[in-house]
Formats: structure tokens, sequence, C-alpha cells
């Protein structure tokens, strides 16, 4: 099933896609007020009543309204925590050689992931960014997950029943302050803190069973065959796929898990796949090429990015009404 949020009446509210019209899901729960958040708090409860929906929908006794006349959000508007990964190995390594430095031995013993700004979650359509962030914008091509049920010190054999489903990612990136920040060996921070892209929908794992395939040897978990594109002003710059993930999304919660309550409505990214952002990109384009020309999301910018089974996320890049610079703060 595709789960969205949108709004209804200026208020947000949970819906169903089903062949590109949007029902309402309010009536599983009239009095709740039925919001992702409540869905994914109430997992197997609220997911038997959208299937009979569903059923309902399938009987032809129901009608929604088309998914272009509605104002679509982020899946999860307001996750709990988001949490991004590291988890695929060629991306690593493609930025390690394009530093020159040789691969970290440690990214194959466990998996890692930063905490990011879970209130600075976007969805579908325009994402305003401020004049420092215009430094080296780039974009990051990721999955991501969210969790559906409650839990601590999940095992990897079991941490799959905690996926509530898969939705699109990408992780904005202000390269200038992150780089100038990590110097200090502490972030990232206000590099990656203004913006964190999800959507259009989340789909549950039901519906991607078609696309499952074995994880990399040596890890477990389930892995799915999902092909990966990213377009900035309608020219394709990056392709992969989720299946090239070394480490899976179980092995990442059950790291995430260790020690600490995962909860319903936590997100937790993939990580970017190979050649998933510029910054790989022109690191590998000057590797090659002297004079390659750097790119960067620029004002005005359209970035959809695809994954299949999961959709179209499209977003326009907007320059915040103000000229204030924390990059020009700095002591000398």
């Amino acid at each position: 099933m595709k789960l969205i949020s949108f709004l209804k009446n200026g208020k947000e509210q949970a819906g169903l896609l089903v062949r590109n019209e949007v029902h309402d899901l309010s009536l599983i729960e009239p009095t709740a007020g039925v919001t992702m958040q409540y869905i994914l708090e109430n997992w197997n409860e609220s997911i038997a009543a959208i299937k009979t929906v569903a059923e309902t929908i399938a009987s032809g006794t129901i009608n929604g309204v088309s998914v272009q006349s509605v104002q679509l959000l982020a899946p999860v508007p307001h996750p709990t925590s988001c949490r991004d990964g590291y988890a695929f190995r060629q991306h690593v390594a493609a930025a390690r050689r394009n530093r020159k430095v040789p691969m970290i031995p440690e990214f194959d013993q466990y998996p890692v992931f930063y905490f990011t700004n879970h209130n600075s979650i976007a969805g579908p359509g325009s994402i305003k960014c401020m004049p420092d962030h215009f430094h080296k914008l780039d974009f990051e091509l990721e999955t991501a997950i969210v969790i559906c049920k409650k839990g601590r010190n999940i095992k990897a054999s079991e941490a799959d029943q905690y996926i509530g489903g898969l939705m699109i990612m990408n992780d904005m990136s202000a390269r200038t302050l992150q780089l100038e920040e990590m110097l200090l060996n502490l972030g990232p921070a206000k590099g990656k803190d203004f913006a964190t892209v999800v959507g259009p929908w989340l789909v549950t794992l039901d519906e991607l069973q078609q696309y499952e395939t074995a994880p990399k040897s040596g890890h477990e978990g389930k892995s799915w065959n999902l092909g990966m594109r990213c377009y900035v002003n309608g020219k394709q710059v990056s392709a992969g796929n989720l299946a090239d993930m070394d480490w899976t999304f179980a092995e990442l919660i059950e790291r995430a898990s260790y020690g600490a309550d995962l909860y319903p409505g936590d997100v937790i990214g993939s990580g970017t796949v190979g050649t998933g952002c510029f910054l790989e990109l022109n690191g590998t384009g000057k590797l090659n090429d002297p004079d390659y020309k750097e790119q960067w999301l620029r004002e005005g910018d359209t970035v959809v990015m695809e994954i299949d089974g999961l959709g179209r996320l499209e977003n326009k890049i907007e320059k915040e009404d103000t000229d204030w610079s924390i990059l020009e703060q700095k002591k000398t």
C-alpha cells in the first residue's frame, strides 16, 4: 500500500493512494484525527483497517480524488527522530579515492549513522535555502525506512518487522558549511540541518515483495532490487540501485537500537547511493579530467528523484529573501 500525508482544510491528514486517487483515512478512526503518526503508533490495527478500506475501493463502491488535486506533505511530516546511515560501500570508496585517501577498513566492520534535524523534514514542492547553503549546494539520492513499533536492542534477524515502509529521501547538503565544520571532527551540523526531503509516499513492505533480493554476502535482512535515479533540470545526473546497499536496514536498526529505544515515526536513511551526489560526481570528474567543471545546485533548479516502486519526488530550489551569512561571521 502507498500511504500519504496531505493537507485537508488546512490540517494534516493521512491518506491511501490507489491508482493515482487519494482516499481519506479519517474514516478508520473518525474521532482521532488520523495522521501518519497515529497510523504508525497503532500499526497493526491501522493496517488491518486500511486493508479493509483498500478492499472496498477495489470493489468500486467509493471514489477518491486525484492526487494532483491535493497538497502532498512529507509522508511522515513530524518524525520522532531522523538518522541517516552510511550503507553504500561504492559511495564511501569513491569519495575517499577522490580525496586520495585509502578506503577505511572500519566501514566493513560495523554500520554507522548520524542524527539530522527531524524538524527540517520536507516533502514534494519548494525547498527554501539560505545564502550560505548555495555555497556548493548538493543533493543526496537515498532511500529511507520508517519505524512502526517501539523496540530496543533489536537483533538484525528480527529487525525487518519494525519497518513500516520505504520512501525516497534526499539528504540536502551545504558542502562548504559541512566541510568547514567537520575540520573540527564533529558533525555534520549546519551543513545538513536545513532540509531533509522525503516522499512522495510511504510504501509498505507487502507492496515491495516482488523486488526483494538477497542481501550482500555476510549481511542479513531484507534487500530490494530498486533502481534509483536523480535528475536536475531534466538531465539525469545519478543512477544506482538499493540492492547495492552493503549494510541492510535491518543491520542499521540493530546498531541504532543498541541500548536505545526506537519509536514509531523514527526515520532511518540509507546514506548516499554510489554516484548519488555532486560531491562524489565532481570528485570523480576532476580526478579524470583536471578541467572538469564542477556542478552544484542553484536557485531555480528542479531536482527529481525516482526509485522503482517508490515513486517520483520533485522539488524546486528557492532562495530565502535574506542576505544573512554565518560564513561571513567567522573569526580571523
